[in-house]
């Protein structure tokens, strides 16, 4: 196996005015990184025969469910229509609400964005949240419509709705096609002339921001950096500012996208640097870099940094397999600042990790690449967000996992976290989506309408949403609404642990915290469930709900019952009696003994509520 293929090229310094710095923001689906790949191949950037579609998102999981994941940069030489050459760093980043992390932290590094609209969809939730980031970030914004060769486009309603939902202008929205290619060197020339040059001193101290850095097993830790002031060359020494670690650079490079060597990188340019770092927690997401001598004295101000809300347990089917699962999460974590683990166990299922994510499709992400990349099976428990627990001393403690709450009589009150939502759904189905959010305790704060579109906002909790909340909006809406949350704090509120019971044991992966007023509903419904799919075992299992030492459900999965009294041909009765007398006692003192298997399928399915 070879290393990254990495190039060199000599480097011809590049003026501000002639650089520009921007990213493409857009919900999901609405042709980000096709318009991206019409962008690399317009400009030469890859050779034709290396071309091929979603070329910036590199991992198979972003392929193959057509999302982006990681945010990625690629650098593109223009040469534009008045014979000027320009140098254009771009950044694909994710539309999906779990990645607005990624977002935002590439916001920070360009100065423009390209806002990307389906123009048979309009503006969608996560379009909005998007650009708004952009927006906080002092972009300038110029708006591109895409998928105008499809026969349901509506270029002219599409820019009337930017106008009125976001209140950009968008009449000079560019008109583009990035399937056929159409409109792409408009959007260049857009690039070139409508968005900002980076500002900076070549001759001030080195500060460079910190974006993303991730692990190679072939250079180390590999730091994605925007120059700010002053230059940094190779065999410079530079110091982290937030710990004050302090690296020789090895190598200096951009992206095109494959790695490209190059002598030195000054303010306005987006490159990467390698420094023989073998911890990616040592290059913290937002820090700044400055040279060991004669440095900056001020950091720049970083990121937020990412808050998981989402935590669930990830245990290994097979038990011998935790120490690869270990390995597995580990190096997963090395590339990925925004999740969280640390280890527990269980009764029902042994060892394993309690991991945060940034929601639902985080976690997803991350238990497929496990599955896929080092082939371990997993059991994923029950999601579940933090509570805050005021207890009666006065303390305050961070619930992970239900199955750790403690006796109520020490809880004084239970806060939940609690999310603004905002839903985008064509006029038809507002009813059903308006009955969904009431039925999840969620409190309507607006209703106003684009076109024939209404936008709700809604007051909801996050533990009704981690569910299977936009399964639900989906299928309500048959695919059309869109749906983008912001936390907005907690809230206190009449929280319970339902714990569920099968043949008298707690199954502590399947505890759920729950509103009392819904908690007999929703340990019926759960406790049903079980019964169809916890399979038939030689005795009689009681399957219960129950909030303490109160029992609110119940149902029994009956035996499995095997004919004892076959071999008695007629004669007397009291022989087939005794028969059976015995089989109940044996199956009574297995039930005291027996275990009951649940397979992992029961999991996942007893899961997902409201299917």
């Amino acid at each position: 196996m070879t290393g990254p293929r990495i190039h060199r090229i000599s480097s011809v310094m590049t003026d501000l005015d002639h650089i520009r710095n921007f990213s493409i923001v857009a919900h999901i689906d609405h042709g980000k990184s096709t318009l991206a790949d019409r962008l690399i191949q317009e400009t030469n950037t890859v050779a034709l025969r290396d071309m091929k579609a979603q070329l910036l998102d590199a991992m198979d999981i972003e392929r193959e469910r057509g999302i982006t994941i990681k945010a990625n940069t690629v650098r593109l030489d223009y040469t534009a229509l008045n014979g000027e050459h320009y140098v254009l760093n771009l950044i694909d980043t994710p539309g999906h609400v779990d990645f607005a992390y990624e977002v935002s932290r590439s916001m920070r590094a360009v100065e423009g964005s390209l806002l990307v609209v389906d123009s048979t969809q309009g503006v969608e939730a996560q379009t909005l949240a998007n650009v708004y980031q952009a927006i906080d970030a002092d972009h300038e914004i110029v708006p591109v419509l895409n998928k105008i060769d499809l026969p349901a486009s509506e270029c002219d309603a599409v820019a009337e709705q930017i106008e009125d939902v976001i209140g950009i202008d968008a009449s000079q929205a560019i008109r583009v096609s990035a399937k056929t290619g159409v409109g792409i060197v408009e959007t260049l020339e857009a690039i070139v002339h409508r968005l900002p040059a980076p500002k900076g001193d070549r001759d001030a101290p080195l500060k460079a921001m910190l974006v993303d850095s991730w692990y190679d097993s072939y250079l180390g830790v590999v730091v994605l950096v925007r120059i700010i002031d002053g230059t940094m060359k190779k065999n410079d020494r530079v110091m982290f500012m937030q710990n004050g670690t302090v690296h020789q650079i090895d190598r200096i490079g951009v992206f095109r996208p494959a790695m490209v060597n190059v002598e030195e990188l000054g303010p306005g340019e987006i490159g990467f640097i390698t420094a023989s770092i073998k911890q990616v927690r040592d290059t913290r997401v937002g820090d700044t870099i400055t040279t060991e001598k004669k440095g900056a004295t001020k950091a720049l101000p970083g990121f937020k940094p990412s808050i998981p809300v989402v935590f669930c347990g990830l245990f290994p089917v097979d038990s011998s397999e935790f120490e690869d699962l270990r390995d597995a999460i580990e190096k997963l974590a090395l590339n990925d600042a925004s999740f969280s683990f640390e280890m527990e166990t269980s009764a029902a299922l042994g060892f394993g990790f309690r991991c945060g994510f940034l929601g639902l499709l985080h976690l997803e992400v991350i238990r497929d690449r496990i599955e896929r990349e080092y082939d371990i099976e997993l059991i994923t428990t029950a999601p579940s967000v933090v509570y805050h627990l005021h207890m009666k001393d006065g303390t305050m403690t961070e619930l992970h996992n239900p199955a750790d709450m403690p006796d109520l009589t020490y809880v004084d009150r239970v806060e939940e976290p609690r999310i603004k939502a905002t839903i985008l759904v064509p006029d038809e189905y507002l009813g059903d989506i308006l009955k969904l959010c009431q039925d999840r305790r969620g409190i309507q704060m607006d209703l106003t309408y684009a076109g024939s579109r209404a936008m709700a906002v809604y007051d909801l909790p996050l533990n009704e949403v981690v569910f299977d909340f936009y399964d639900r909006l989906k299928s309500v809406s048959k695919g059309y609404a869109s749906f983008d949350y912001q936390l907005t704090g907690y809230r206190e509120d009449n929280l319970v642990k339902m714990s569920i019971l099968v043949n008298d044991e707690p199954v502590d992966a399947l505890s759920m915290m729950v509103h009392r007023d819904r908690a007999e509903t929703r340990g019926r419904a759960m406790v049903e469930k079980l019964k169809d799919l916890i399979p038939r075992h030689m005795f009689k299992i009681p399957i219960q709900a129950a909030i303490g030492g109160k029992v609110i459900a119940r149902e029994t999965l009956s035996a499995m019952r095997k004919d004892v009294t076959a071999k008695c041909y007629g004669g007397d009765a009291t022989r087939k009696r005794k028969l059976l007398d015995k089989q109940k006692a044996g199956k009574k003192k297995m039930r005291q003994f027996g275990k009951v298997d649940i397979p992992q399928e029961a999991f996942i399915s007893a899961l997902k509520m409201d299917s």
